[in-house]
């Protein structure tokens, strides 16, 4: 926000109602609030006099209601201004003493050509940077930047992004240009959470403060087209917002004039339209609800679902399986769960649309689908036929797979209703009505809100007060002050309640119609009304920015959108010193680095808390599960007590205590819990890959004596290169044992130890193992290729033997006795069984390995390489040829010796008888 615009937003903020004042600082989102930040006051009203402040803080100006302080000593500091009139409120203010002064600012590149971000990034100093730099619209540093961050770079410093949920970290390979680093990233949706890090580099005793932001793939606004009517809510309604959970810079806004939609938390907007005649100029202006999603933005106005997108502006109903009127409710994911387990992932979806009777749930795609009907709901409850049921609203819980339907029930449904609830599991398809029944007035509405615990709980409210359901529902009741007030109306000038925002934190913000806000925290059962903030007539909304603080939206009546960052950790501090609440304890420490663990068979995860607290207080740790009872746990508390404070730690392992060998369904048994297969895991052959070989397919025929099935006919084979790899050279000498590595999306992990089988795909068979089944240490006959197929003709060769009907050979009740002495085509890295060749023809191989050990991981673990033999064919037996020699000698000399007797009795006959007769003279006449 320039500084005109911000003149412009305090100038109309201040044109009507109560007189309040804040303060700010030259920090986005007040991260550093210290000794060395300069505090801008600033006092809205025409009674102002001059500011009270202590005296170890100077004011530029006492008399000015805008003005500057700055105090030299950290502490809580008592700042307020004096009026003519009724006492203003007094803050109690944390000025900090913290080493951080300078701060990263990053721009971003995307390149679609490689899928990669290119981010840019320099050190700047809030007290010294350009309003460009400050307002977080500077495409290059500032003058002061690069000669700060040059200086930095001179004493070793270097940024690093570090990703929150994969671990992974990813630095400059360039040196620095410009004052500026660049550090190259992949695309990625399942990993947007990045944090930028320095070393601990000072420069004038100050370091830089690590920053957290959220980079996916890029994100584009619907481009308003020219002539298109703007679509509302009706006039003087509050604000309506929907945001992505995942993306929580993707929000979407409707006023009472326009709709408006961002992908940087409205640090730029766009109008969102619809078409002339699309809708007539009352249904433009009725929006009821609206929600956000990646197949684009849905307003639900006088009954219908409407989608506006790329494509254009549609109206949905039955040609998608939804009714064409009577929707009375749309509603989306709270919270963002980017890894998940699921048996189907297409069963997740993105937002639920319900009338009375019926819910509906929308899958990608725009494919909707029936989930249930109150006539089915009765049946699955065992209510009765003849009351009144109806669905008060559906919500998505805290679960990445359920989501909480609320149902009116009532039987002479004139004064007051019950309102029940049950929760759909879409993986598993069952529906669990929950401990919970609330009864209220019959026309009353209440709006419910999922808590991010890992025990299910919720918030609900309606105009005046807030109900709270907290670890399982079963502790329940309504926020209340201190002073026992359940009604926030009465507290605040009678306004009703407009919105509540909760964040992963668990903080709650209720912010009233008059922008009068109370505070709590979740599993709590106070609240506590904060410092007016905003003026009482401004339309507000609390929001989430990228950087996980809290700023305000606000809707001028010039038609355009503002936002200012809102300070609420200085504010609840604040609040607490006058209330005189403090901490139950000194310190909190724990190892827990992920949102989402993944734990595989046969591994364990264990994680230690600690929290440190005063002597006599009690305090202690409480490890919370909610699922399937799969996980073993094992605990191991110490204590210490010392100087008068106490310290206590938690260790925890987790396990599993399940032998899987023998399940044929196992599979079936892991639901949504980190417990399961890791879809970023995947297993390869040591010392095969796709370099070092020439890049190229070419074709080979098999000779039909070869194959498993014995066709009719030679096969002919294309090698695939991209799919195959190189292919490894082996003289058919050589026996060979493949050694299988385990890989995640981080790089190699482990050496597999398991059992694994190998397979030739496309059916040779002439090969074999130096191993027998009797050699292996076998009590009965082990499984072979051969008596697999036989046992499931009906599957392919690649599904008829693997983990799910593994079963081993060394156990007497297992199986039958047979012949031990045949191969054991069952391979591991330290039973010494290696693959041998035949050693009468050379071939091509393409093998695929899977691990068939059924407690090695819920994954299907493959992998496939190549092999090809060669070598000389061996010479025949050295009696097989002297045989063939001899024959060969004698039946040289038998023609020998023949043709001797042959030409002999040519040369007797013509020794006796002359060659040539002598020519006889005749008589003459």
């Amino acid at each position: 926000m320039s500084a005109r615009e911000v003149a412009v937003l305090l100038s109309w903020l201040s044109c009507c109602g109560l007189a309040i004042w804040r303060y700010s600082s030259n920090s986005p989102n007040y991260r550093i609030f210290s000794t060395r930040s300069t505090i801008k006051l600033e006092y809205e009203g025409t009674l102002f006099t001059e500011w009270s402040v202590p005296e170890i803080c100077f004011v530029l100006n006492k008399s000015s209601p805008r003005t500057e302080l700055r105090c030299s000593s950290p502490g809580v500091h008592a700042i307020k201004p004096i009026v003519t009139g009724p006492d203003e409120e007094e803050r109690n203010l944390f000025v900090d003493s913290s080493h951080t002064c300078f701060l990263w600012y990053y721009r971003v590149k995307h390149f679609f050509n490689n899928l990669t971000q290119v981010i840019s990034v320099w050190v700047y100093d809030p007290e010294n940077a350009d309003p460009d730099e400050l307002l977080g619209s500077a495409e290059e540093p500032s003058i002061n930047s690069i000669v700060l961050s040059t200086q930095m770079a001179t004493l070793g410093q270097k940024p690093v992004i570090h990703t929150v949920l994969k671990r992974k970290v990813y630095v400059s390979n360039e040196k620095m240009k410009k004052g500026t680093w660049h550090i190259m990233v992949p695309m990625t949706r399942d990993d947007a959470l990045k944090e930028i890090r320095g070393n601990q580099v000072t420069f004038q005793d100050c370091f830089i403060a690590d920053f957290l932001i959220v980079l996916t793939f890029p994100l584009l606004t619907i481009p308003e087209i020219p002539g298109s009517l703007p679509i509302s809510s009706p006039r003087g309604s509050q604000l309506m917002v929907s945001w992505d959970a995942c993306v929580v810079a993707s929000v979407v806004l409707v006023t009472d004039m326009e709709t408006f939609q961002t992908n940087d938390s409205f640090r730029t907007w766009t109008r969102i339209r619809v078409p002339p005649g699309s809708l007539s100029d009352a249904e433009r202006q009725s929006v009821a609800d609206v929600i956000i999603s990646r197949d684009g933005v849905f307003f639900l106005t006088n009954g219908v679902l409407y989608q506006k997108s790329f494509r254009g502006f549609v109206k949905l109903g039955r040609i998608l399986n939804l009714p064409d009127g009577g929707i009375t409710g749309i509603s989306s994911r709270k919270w963002c769960w980017v890894k998940y387990l699921s048996k189907a992932k297409e069963r997740r979806s993105n937002f639920a649309v319900w009338t009375e009777n019926e819910v509906y749930l929308e899958y990608i795609l725009l494919k909707f689908a029936r989930l249930v009907t109150t006539t089915e709901l009765k049946n699955i409850l065992n209510l009765s036929v003849t009351a009144t049921l109806t669905i008060h609203s559906v919500e998505y819980t805290g679960h990445p797979l359920e989501i909480a339907v609320f149902l009116s029930y009532c039987t002479i449904c004139t004064v007051t209703k019950k309102i029940f609830l049950v929760i759909y599991n879409e993986d598993t398809k069952q529906w669990v009505s929950q401990d919970f029944t609330l009864d209220a007035p019959i026309d009353s509405v209440f709006v419910p809100h999922f808590i991010f615990s890992a025990l299910p709980g919720l918030i609900l409210w309606n105009k005046h007060s807030i109900y709270y359901c907290y670890h399982n529902f079963t502790f329940t009741g309504i926020l209340q002050t201190h002073a026992g007030h359940g009604n926030l109306s009465m507290l605040s000038n009678d306004s009703i309640i407009h919105e509540v925002f909760i964040d992963y934190y668990g903080n709650i913000l209720i912010k009233m119609e008059n922008n009068v806000i109370f505070y709590s925290k979740i599993n709590t059962r106070d609240v506590v009304k904060l410092h007016l903030w905003t003026n009482n007539t401004t339309r507000a909304f609390v929001l989430l920015s990228t950087s996980g603080y809290t700023y305000f939206l606000y809707a001028l009546d010039n038609g355009t959108i503002q936002i200012q960052d809102y300070p609420l950790s200085l504010e609840t501090r604040s609040v607490a010193f006058t209330t005189k609440d403090k901490c139950p304890y000194m310190a909190f420490h724990n190892n827990v680095a992920r949102v989402f663990y993944f734990l595989d068979k046969g591994e364990t995860l264990t994680l230690w808390t600690q929290i440190i607290y005063p002597e006599n207080t009690g305090l202690y740790v409480v490890v919370e599960s909610y699922g399937p009872k799969i996980l073993e746990e094992s605990h191991d508390i110490s204590f210490e007590a010392a100087f008068g404070h106490c310290t206590k730690t938690l260790t925890i392992t987790f396990y599993q205590n399940v032998d899987y060998e023998g399940l044929y369904d196992y599979f079936e048994m892991v639901f949504q819990i980190a417990v399961g297969c890791d879809d970023k895991k995947f297993i390869a052959v040591k010392g095969f890959s796709k370099k070092g070989c020439h890049h190229h397919d070419f074709s080979y025929v098999i000779e039909k004596s070869y194959l498993r099935h014995q066709p009719s006919k030679n096969l002919k084979v294309r090698y695939i290169w991209k799919k195959y790899g190189c292919p490894l050279r082996l003289d058919f000498t050589e026996k060979f044992q493949p050694v299988i590595q385990l890989f995640d999306d981080n790089g190699y992990v482990k050496d597999v130890g398991a059992n694994f089988i190998v397979w030739e795909i496309h059916g040779r068979d002439d090969y074999s193992f130096n191993n027998t089944m009797a050699q292996s240490g076998c009590l009965h006959e082990a499984q072979t290729w051969k008596s697999m197929i036989e046992l499931n003709q009906h599957l392919p060769l690649e599904e008829v033997w693997g983990p799910e009907n593994y079963i081993h050979c060394f156990s007497y009740t297992m199986g039958k006795p047979g012949d031990l002495n045949q191969p054991y085509e069952i391979i591991n890295s330290s039973n010494g069984n290696h693959i041998f060749w035949p050693l009468g023809h050379s071939g091509m191989y393409v093998f695929r390995v899977k691990i068939l050990d059924p407690n090695y991981s819920f994954c299907n673990l493959t992998a496939m390489f190549a092999i090809e033999t060669f070598g000389l064919i061996p010479s025949p037996s050295v009696y097989l040829v002297a045989a063939f020699l001899f024959v060969l000698m004698l039946l040289f000399f038998t023609i020998l010796v023949l043709s001797y007797f042959r030409y002999m009795r040519i040369y007797r006959q013509y020794i006796y008888k002359p060659l040539h007769n002598p020519q006889k003279k005749h008589k003459k006449n």
